[in-house]
């Protein structure tokens, strides 16, 4: 939206030597018109861009010269010296192609001179000897071949010196690359210039013309033989693996290329290719030239690359139209396919499979040994998009010669050929590739395909062909998850039109509109949406006559999205809001109008929560987007035409932010950046930033900010414009009017808008305001600073901060330093350093300054962590703004007078500034240390040193490190702060570094624990070696120990773990102390050590003076990170320390130095040989992960260059996978384990990409066989490992099931991305199938089971499966049925949910008979109940699967296939019955059984229900009555199954319970079964499954305001009863739950004869439960009784006295609910009872309440909208939305509304009835609630006539009576330091001075309209409170110290807080007594004076 900056061209300038200059000069004329004069000029020019003005003069020059006689000798020496100009030039200057182009204009009569000047110097151009000066010759031989004819011509003339040159230089460069192996950089630059070479060497064959005549003329020619040498030295990097594969590929093309070019006759070539392709050349029948230069492409043994890109080469290199090429051709097209799909990774299988009948016309598949060839697969992921290219290429070529291709050609090519089959197989195989690129070119290939078959139809209608038809069938049947079901929809789509698609299944565009929730489908169902709507739209356009056709276009597209905008979930409405609307809009500018009528149709309709957007949102979403995309003209179209304001104010505050947001976007978004704002949206915009600061999500306040920052541009750039307009129209000859003073208006509008902005948001910035709040506001006063920034230049701004900011505003920026957030104070240190002049002005008083600093100091070594981070910001803002003490650079400043001149003198400096800064702190951490060295305990407990190593950190990277000034003063520096690095360490690194850092120090105190402090000190050197890991430690006695003998060491400690504080109080040292002092240590000097690498330049000798670090200093460091990952054991030590260690290899491996480019290596092979030894004295950590180790490989491997050939991950990821499959026990299980650790910490690093998959499938081979070892470690590393591998594979799970659709993939998908694992896991699955279920009584567990299944699980089939059988899961499927037979309960229901997805939909009936038919009849003597269990489990998931998936066929067959399982179901019926003495499979079989009712209870049209027809109805019923339901249960103990069975029967028996009450009704019948004998089971599973039935159809008949069914009417008493003797808390809670919903007035009567308690005495009851129970029963036992507490209310209105007491008992409860010491549960209860009784109890005209109790809930409703939770205060705004909307609170009581843009913003703080009628009906957020409560609470006391009384209750909350004037100056850190972890409830969004703003303005307004004295006596206790408060603030506040906003931040905003409420009590209270008056036009100046800054004097 800002005005872009357009990027300065950089143009080198051209330089001649000094021989040139002074031939032009003696040629150049005195005048300067000659063509030596012109050249002078140009060369003596030192601007690049200069100089190509002066180039383009040359050509109109030369034209104007007499061309009668011979070119002079001066026009020679020019065009001589413009040729070495032009080479001498760099290939990308832009000065080189201006004067190419221009020289393409020379006359003809200087053209024969030009060439031949140009030739002689690009001979001695090819002359050159130099390897380092070929790549520049190269370049100017490409450079001449484009687009250049005297360059062209140069080169035709030394064609053959060029060729030869180009074979010389490629030969040389190739060598080269082999001597520099290793040493990536510069073999990076050579493999560069070799691909140049054989680009170029392309380029002149390609357009050199006749360049093939003259070779097939002289093949013995010179100029032959060096075509031959180079074809041969392309041969050879086609060849060559270690070249990159870029190189390869341009290799391939350049071999076919030059193959093409010297092969004759041309109608042989194809038949060449091809043998070569099949690897089948004669060698007999080839040229020789040919056998001699690509010997090694004829042989048999070529690798799968090459022959990928010699198929590239054929597709690119030959001439694919009008079958130029003829039969041969065709056949080359075919052939090239054929080897394609052999190395194609998952083709290999199919082929061995099938290769003996391939027919013999396919050579391709067989050698000359009859085996398959191509057997190499593509592994790599480069090589994969490589071969997806090639293919794309193919069917591009396919197309070109099927346009002329004869017809077996066509018959090979039809959708129906095998070609296509595979095309489509590779198709699905790969559409879900997790490369975007490969699913890319699927995507073409699958429309080309189409396209393909289409040419061979012969004009057949597509839309009937067979192909079209099954294709649109079987993509339609696929699962909507599939991302490749899109594209090809949508290349569908664009063959075949849409409409054939719709007619299929018209709610297509709503179901693609469902999955938009997803985001990884969102941009797929977008594309294919937009596909699909155009096509649609046309296609109607084109067929309607009528006008009508837009209708059904809207029905089909608009409706589906206006439904998803109004009540979709959050996620979807957001993705179609920012995907599909704006395409649509876009499309059809004039369905907006269609969706705006539709929509403000339905926003007064409605009756939304406060978790929807609802039709407003829609509707906001739709005019942003519209106005976004330039379809709203302008901003007062929107809401004059379209809308009305209200709406606009009402989007402002909604309750969802994602309508403040779009509402927010419609005003600040416009296509147009120089569109006026409007006052309007001015004022909206103001209204928005009142109430919105405070936002908790980190998205919303970024939005708000960025849409914030737009408005603010637009500002920006219209007011450019409107300046222009008024200095236009204030010339003299301008129009004088009313339009002319209409930009200065506009202009002050600006400036009265950004002023009132920027005021809001300092006022923003006060004591105790939340996180949210300052972000936002600080965020956006940045914006304003960055938009509004001075600049040089013609641009003016129309508003700068600047001017409005005063000291107090400057100390309220410098206060938010003291934020604990670190985000904060970066925006404010950014903040200060755009207002640098405001900053200067304000640190001019010296003492101050000196304060800062010795505050900054002393923060440094603070034992809260923020606290060092606070002083680095104070530190560099010190440096920044030249702001130091004058006592700590009196020093330097002479020195600094004298360096600082000119230009450089600001950053001289900063430099200094930093200098003189960090040596100060280094100074203090020496100190330090030295003391650490003495006593860690008293450095953790009184100075942590890693404060100051903070601030040096911070100090340097706000230094422009590589532009250093004073280089050989900050060398000592460095090295004085690597050593203090080193001291540090080593006295913190023995905690680190121990078997048990988080608990070294003891936390008691006694002399006893005392005198075992120093054993343990001295214990904590590391134990954990591998000899730790192998033994058993043995564990010494403690009087074993003698104590003595550790007095020497220990003597420095005290003999007390209690240590004197710097302030003389006693704190006891913990381990929680030195554990964070010490991993904080280390932390902040890796950051450090990484910081000072990555930043500092370094001299690769120790006499260079360019350089800060020496290489020896380097490697030091790279020991010291290696040291400390390898044997660090606390992680966060290990993880900061691998951070710097990422930076150090990062710059090792891009350094020029040899010796440090190599460390890495050499540290990754040390590490690995050290694994691979499990040497028992190595100090790595075999415990805790490997703790350091992998991330120390992880930092080595990670920072590799990609480009490269990744070799060290290569090497690394063999050796760890060698050692994780080893089974070789003689080194031991460490190496193993560490092996797993590694391994998974690689698969998890994001950074290794694509490069790690090629090794995932030995990893999961690694961890499966892992999982079988005898050894937990060993289990344990590879169970982690696998878990590692799934998310790889599988993705990172989006959703709460574990099996999400979206984490899975073909079988075909994933065994062609992982072949190997096909046979390995078909292997292990047979190993324990086969095995599982033994006859030796004794259970094989097989853990390995348990990972197979876990895999096999994630996958299902492919749409190929039925027609291929390569990569089929058909064979897993007898082996997973048989896992079934486990006699582990877990591994059976695995093996059961793995099976559904292997089984089509087609098969699961058939499946499904077999399944049921292995299970034994109730005659069968020897049966096992594990392989009916598990059969069982397969019958019901699969059955599950059926009856969900079912609903894409046909009713009829549905419901035939299940009546044919039901039989089948039928045979084994003895399984429910007792003859079967298993609960367990009992119970299962019961679930199939409730199933099959479920499904079967649905009859089709004009037929009796299948339940009954198959006899089903009455087995059920007969089990059931048959069942322990009826009969009573014979155990009185828990036996196995019993639980399971137990709910299976209940679930079961329930209908029939409903279905016999149906019978029975208006009949004196028994039942044998009710739900009263159920409720009275002794079982808690049969009794809570019976109660959540009758609560679902006790809510269900509440929603639909029908009265409770009868027969729940007559149940309460069994409800009563059951409530009293329930002891179980679930089906308690369920009773409470129905007796809530059910009407008090049909039960309540009956507690005195159900449970002998009075209904009064049952209320007590129930509150009574609410007030001790804190789980899900408190919640509804509070909603229980304030049903009932409102229910008395009503029935005793005479003789309301009667409950009094328990009135007050339910206002204590409801008070105690709402505390925040109570989950988030028990406060929504509460909110929810306050939103029902505010009618009753907070509104009523008539209070029933006294005021008090009144009050107190009033009090409820505001602490619930102060809720950190946002559910809570989203909850509790419902209540302030139902007071609203009472009558008595709608109804106007006060003063007419105010105007303009004050008035718009003070109407809702709310005392204007008008505005808050607005909003009575609109959910708003709780800032806006908060204020609204506020005012209906005061008119409800106006209406109560209660101003009296109720106003000191009202004061004492302004003044916050209840705190304890103690409490202000008590640290919140007191106590806390033995637990510095543990933190205290804490509230990040109330903010206690907006609640006393809201208040304070309401009580302002209370007394003027109300017009009553207030008695002197009620308010004279308040005063006398106030009054001493303040006194007492005061007091307190001498006591602090100097700068004490920093160092006692806490105490101080306590403090300012108090301050603030007691001065707003005590001006109210004056106010009232009639000693102030106080305007209401005054009140927003005087509450900004309430929120000035402490003064000194008020101090």
């Amino acid at each position: 939206m800002g005005v872009k900056k357009k990027r300065e061209v950089q143009v080198a300038a051209v330089t001649v030597c000094h021989q040139d200059l002074e031939t032009l000069r003696s040629f150049a004329d005195v005048e300067g018109t000659n063509l030596a004069s012109l050249l002078l000029h140009c060369v003596q020019l030192t601007d690049g861009v200069s100089q190509i003005q002066s180039v383009k003069q040359i050509v109109p020059l030369l034209e104007k010269v007499d061309k009668n006689g011979v070119c002079d000798p001066a026009t020679q020496s020019c065009l001589d010296i413009l040729a070495g100009i032009y080479f001498s030039l760099a290939l990308k200057n832009p000065l080189k192609k201006v004067l190419a182009s221009s020289l393409n204009g020379l006359p003809e009569f200087f053209l024969t001179e030009a060439t031949h000047s140009f030739t002689s110097h690009l001979q001695e151009e090819l002359n050159t000897a130099d390897l380092h000066s070929y790549r520049k010759v190269i370049d100017n031989i490409s450079s001449c071949m484009e687009n250049f004819n005297l360059g062209r011509s140069s080169v035709v003339n030394l064609l053959e010196n060029v060729l030869q040159f180009l074979n010389k230089s490629l030969i040389e460069i190739l060598e080269e690359n082999r001597k520099f192996a290793g040493n990536h950089i510069v073999q990076t630059q050579l493999m560069n210039d070799l691909l140049v070479g054989i680009r170029v060497s392309m380029t002149l064959v390609q357009k050199v013309q006749g360049l093939q005549g003259d070779l097939c003329s002289e093949p013995g020619s010179p100029i032959w033989q060096t075509v031959c040498d180079l074809l041969s030295m392309f041969t050879r990097c086609l060849n060559d693996d270690d070249l990159l594969q870029t190189i390869q590929s341009t290799s391939g093309l350049a071999v076919i290329l030059f193959v093409k070019t010297m092969f004759h006759p041309p109608e042989k070539l194809p038949g060449l290719i091809s043998s070569l392709l099949l690897q089948s050349v004669d060698c007999t029948s080839i040229p020789e030239w040919f056998m001699n230069s690509c010997r090694s492409l004829c042989c048999a043994d070529v690798s799968a690359s090459t022959l990928l890109f010699l198929c590239q080469g054929t597709l690119a290199m030959l001439d694919w139209q009008d079958r130029s090429m003829g039969p041969s051709g065709e056949a080359l097209l075919l052939d090239t396919v054929r080897v394609l799909f052999t190395l194609s990774s998952h083709m290999f299988m199919e082929l061995d499979n099938h290769h003996h009948s391939q027919p013999q016309s396919a050579p391709i598949f067989l050698d000359g040994h009859g085996g398959v060839v191509g057997r190499q697969r593509i592994k790599e992921s480069t090589l994969e998009m490589f071969l997806s290219r090639i293919l794309a290429s193919w069917t591009n070529s396919a197309i070109q010669i099927l346009e002329s291709s004869s017809p077996n050609l066509k018959a090979s090519l039809n959708g129906d050929s095998s070609i296509a089959r595979r095309l489509l197989e590779y198709v699905y195989t790969h559409w879900e590739h997790p490369l975007d690129a490969l699913r890319h070119q699927t995507k073409i290939i699958f429309r080309n395909l189409l396209q393909m078959h289409q040419l061979t139809m012969g004009g057949a209608d597509s839309v009937t062909d067979p192909f079209f038809l099954e294709l649109t069938k079987s993509l339609l049947k696929l699962e909507w998850h599939i991302k490749g079901k899109y594209s090809c929809l949508g290349c569908l789509v664009e063959s075949i039109g849409v409409e054939h698609i719709l007619s299929i299944d018209k709610t297509i565009p709503s179901q693609i509109l469902e999955v938009m929730g997803d985001q990884s489908l969102v941009p797929y169902a977008s594309d294919l949406l937009e596909t699909m709507f155009k096509n649609h739209k046309s296609h109607l356009k084109c067929q309607t006559v009528t006008n009508t056709w837009m209708d059904e276009w809207h029905e089909t597209w608009v409706s589906p999205l206006l439904s998803i905008l109004c009540g979709g979930n959050l996620d979807q409405k957001s993705y179609v809001i920012d995907y599909y609307l704006p395409r649509l809009l876009n499309y059809s500018p004039e369905s907006l109008q269609y969706m705006v009528k539709i929509l403000q149709a339905s926003i007064d309709t409605e009756t939304g929560s406060y978790n929807r957007r609802g039709a407003l949102g829609a509707l906001m979403a739709c005019l942003r987007t519209a106005r976004a995309h330039g379809h709203l003209q302008s901003a007062t179209h929107a809401w004059e035409d379209l809308m009305c304001g209200t709406r606009i104010k009402q989007g402002l505050i909604h309750q969802h932010c994602q309508v403040r947001i779009d509402t927010l976007g419609l005003l600040c978004e416009s296509n147009r950046s120089t569109e006026v704002v409007s006052i309007e949206e001015m004022q909206w915009v103001r209204f928005f930033i009142t109430y919105n600061l405070n936002s908790q999500s980190p998205g919303v306040r970024q939005q708000i900010c960025s849409l914030l920052k737009k408005l603010f541009c637009r500002i920006q750039e219209s007011s450019q414009v409107l300046y222009k307009l008024e200095q236009r129209k204030s010339a003299p000859d301008s129009e004088s009017g009313s339009s002319s003073e209409r930009p200065p208006v506009s202009l002050q509008q600006y400036k009265n808008f950004m002023s009132s902005v920027c005021n809001i948001l300092f006022e923003a910035l006060f004591p105790g305001s939340s996180y949210s709040t300052r972000f936002s506001a600080l965020s956006i006063l940045g914006s304003v600073a960055e938009v509004f920034a001075v600049s040089e230049g013609n641009i003016q701004p129309v508003y700068q901060l600047s001017h409005d900011i005063d000291a107090g505003r400057f100390q309220i920026l410098m206060e938010c330093f003291t934020s604990t957030f670190e985000e904060v104070k970066t925006l404010a240190f950014d903040l200060l350093m755009k207002l640098s002049s405001v900053t200067a002005r304000q640190f001019q008083d010296a003492e101050k300054l000196q304060g800062l600093f010795q505050a900054a100091l002393e923060l440094s070594t603070s034992t809260k962590p923020y606290d060092c981070v606070t002083a680095s910001y104070l530190l560099n803002l010190l440096i920044w703004q030249d702001a130091l003490p004058a006592s700590l650079t009196a020093s330097q400043a002479q020195q600094l007078t004298h360096r600082a001149h000119g230009a450089a003198e600001k950053a001289t400096v900063l430099e200094r500034n930093t200098l003189v800064v960090i040596k100060c702190l280094m100074e203090n951490l020496e100190d330090e240390i030295s003391q650490a060295e003495d006593s860690l305990l008293q450095a953790a407990s009184s100075f942590p040193m890693y404060g100051r190593v903070h601030c040096i950190t911070r100090a340097f990277q706000k230094l422009p490190l590589n532009d250093l000034r004073l280089v050989s003063e900050w060398r000592p520096v460095v090295e004085g702060l690597l050593l203090l690095s080193y001291r540090l360490s080593a006295v913190v690194s023995p905690v680190i570094q121990s078997s048990s850092p988080e608990g070294l120090i003891p936390m008691d105190t006694d002399s006893e624990s005392a005198s075992r402090l120093q054993v343990i000190l001295n214990e904590i050197q590391p134990r954990d070696t591998n000899a730790y890991f192998n033994q058993a430690k043995i564990l010494k006695e403690c009087d074993s120990f003698d104590l003595e003998d550790l007095s020497a060491s220990v003597s420095n400690i005290d003999s007390s773990a209690e240590i004197k504080g710097k302030e003389t109080k006693t704190c006891d040292v913990t381990a929680q102390m030195v554990l964070v002092c010490c991993w904080r240590s280390m932390k902040e000097v890796a950051l450090l050590l990484g910081t000072l690498c990555q930043l500092l330049p370094m001299r690769p000798v120790p006499e260079s003076s360019n350089g800060l670090l020496t290489v020896q200093q380097v490697k030091e460091i790279g020991d010291y990170f290696k040291q400390h990952l390898l044997q660090s054991r606390h992680r966060g030590a290990f993880e900061l320390a691998y951070t710097g260690f990422v930076k150090l290899t990062e710059i090792l491996n891009r350094c020029s130095a040899v010796s440090l480019q190599k460390l890495p290596e050499q540290w990754l092979w040390n590490v690995l040989e050290e694994i691979k030894s499990s040497d028992p004295s190595s100090k790595l950590c075999a415990t805790r992960r490997s703790a350091g180790i992998p991330f120390y490989i992880q930092a080595l491997l990670a920072s590799e260059p990609k480009k490269s050939k990744m070799d060290l991950l290569k090497i690394t990821m063999k050796e760890l996978i060698s050692l994780a499959l080893s089974v070789d026990g003689s080194k031991g299980t460490v190496p193993q384990v560490h092996a797993l650790n590694i391994l998974r910490a690689l698969f998890r690093d994001t950074r290794l990409g694509e490069n790690i998959i090629p090794y995932v499938a030995d990893g999961a081979k690694a961890a499966i066989l892992g999982f079988t070892s005898p050894v937990w470690a060993v289990r344990n590393s590879s169970t982690l490992l696998f878990s590692s591998l799934i998310t790889r594979i599988f993705g990172v799970k989006r959703g709460k099931d574990e099996l999400s659709k979206t984490n899975r993939m073909t079988g075909r998908e994933f065994f062609s991305r992982f072949p190997e694992l096909y046979p390995f896991l078909l292997k292990q699955l047979e190993t324990v199938a086969n095995t599982v279920d033994s006859d030796t009584g004794k259970p094989d567990r097989h853990p390995s089971m348990f990972l197979l299944l876990l895999v096999l699980e994630r996958l299902y089939p492919s749409p190929m499966d039925g027609t291929s059988s390569a990569l089929s899961l058909a064979p897993f499927v007898p082996f997973i049925i048989r896992c079934g037979r486990s006699p582990i309960y877990r591994s059976r229901e695995m093996a059961a949910r793995a099976l559904v997805p292997f089984i089509t939909i087609d098969q699961i009936p058939s499946t499904l008979h077999a399944l049921l038919d292995s299970l034994p009849n109730s005659t069968d003597q020897c049966f096992r109940q594990n392989h009916i269990h598990g059969t069982l489990l397969q019958v019901f998931h699969l059955l599950q699967a059926y009856v969900t998936d079912s609903r894409h066929r046909t009713n009829a067959d549905f419901q035939h296939e299940l009546s044919d399982i039901t039989a089948c179901t039928k045979a084994k019926l003895w399984l429910a019955t007792r003859q079967n003495p298993c609960l367990v499979t009992r119970a299962v079989y019961i679930d199939i059984l409730f199933l099959l009712t479920k499904c079967l209870d649905r009859p089709a049209e004009s037929k009796q229900p299948a339940l009954q027809s198959l006899g089903l109805q009455e087995d059920v019923r007969r089990i059931v009555l048959g069942s322990e339901l009826v009969t009573g249960f014979p155990w009185t103990f828990k036996v196995p199954g019993l639980p399971q069975y137990l709910q299976s029967l209940t679930k079961l028996a329930i209908p029939e319970v409903w279905a016999s009450l149906a019978e029975a009704e208006g009949q004196a019948i028994a039942i044998p079964l009710s739900f009263s004998r159920l409720l009275e089971s002794s079982f808690p599973e049969v009794r809570l499954l019976t109660l959540d039935t009758l609560l679902e159809r006790v809510m269900s008949s509440e929603l639909e305001e029908k009265g409770p069914p009868p027969l729940l009417c007559s149940m309460g008493e069994d409800f009563l009863l059951l409530a009293m003797k329930e002891n179980h808390p679930g089906c308690f809670c369920q009773v409470l739950k129905i007796l809530y919903h059910m009407n008090p007035s049909e039960w309540l009567s009956q507690t005195e004869h159900c449970v002998h308690l009075s209904p009064k005495e049952f209320l007590i009851w129930t509150m009574d439960i609410a007030s001790k129970d804190r789980s899900e029963i408190q919640s509804v036992a509070l909603k229980l009784a304030s049903k009932l507490i409102a229910h008395h209310v009503q029935t005793c209105e005479e003789n309301k006295d009667s409950i009094a007491p328990e009135l007050r008992q339910w206002v204590q409860l409801v008070v105690w609910s709402c505390g925040d010491h109570l989950p988030t549960a028990s406060r929504l209860a509460a909110a929810e009872v306050l939103t029902s009784a505010t009618p009753l109890f907070l509104t009523n005209p008539r209070p029933i309440l006294e005021l008090q109790d009144t009050l107190a809930l009033w009090k409820c409703v505001l602490t619930l909208l102060q809720s950190e939770e946002q559910a809570v205060r989203e909850a509790a705004t419902e209540i302030v939305t139902v007071a609203m909307s009472q009558g008595n609170t709608c109804q106007s009581t006060a003063g007419g509304s105010h105007t303009g843009m004050e008035g718009s913003i003070c109407d809702l703080q709310m005392r204007d009835p008008k505005a808050r009628r607005e909003f009575a009906f609109c959910q708003v957020n709780a800032s806006v609630a908060l204020a609204l409560a506020l005012a209906v609470l005061c008119d409800l006391l106006q209406q109560w006539d209660q101003l009296v009384p109720g106003l000191p209750i009202l004061l004492g909350w302004l003044l916050g009576e209840s705190d304890d004037p103690q409490y202000l100056m008590q640290s919140p850190h007191q106590g806390e330091d033995d637990y510095i972890f543990e933190k205290s409830e804490v509230n990040f969004w109330a903010e206690t001075l907006t609640f006393v703003r809201y208040l304070c303005w309401q009580l302002f307004h209370l007394p003027c309209q109300s017009g009553q004295p207030y008695p002197h006596s009620q308010l004279c206790h308040l005063q006398t409170i106030a009054s001493e408060k303040r006194h007492l603030v005061s007091e307190l506040f001498r006591e602090l110290p100097l700068s004490a906003e920093f160092l006692k931040t806490v105490e101080y905003t306590r403090l300012r807080i108090q301050e603030e409420r007691s001065l707003a009590v005590l001006r109210l209270l004056a106010f009232l007594e009639g000693k102030e008056v106080l305007r209401a036009e005054d009140c927003p100046r005087e509450w900004r004076q309430l929120m000035a800054p402490r003064t000194e004097a008020s101090c």
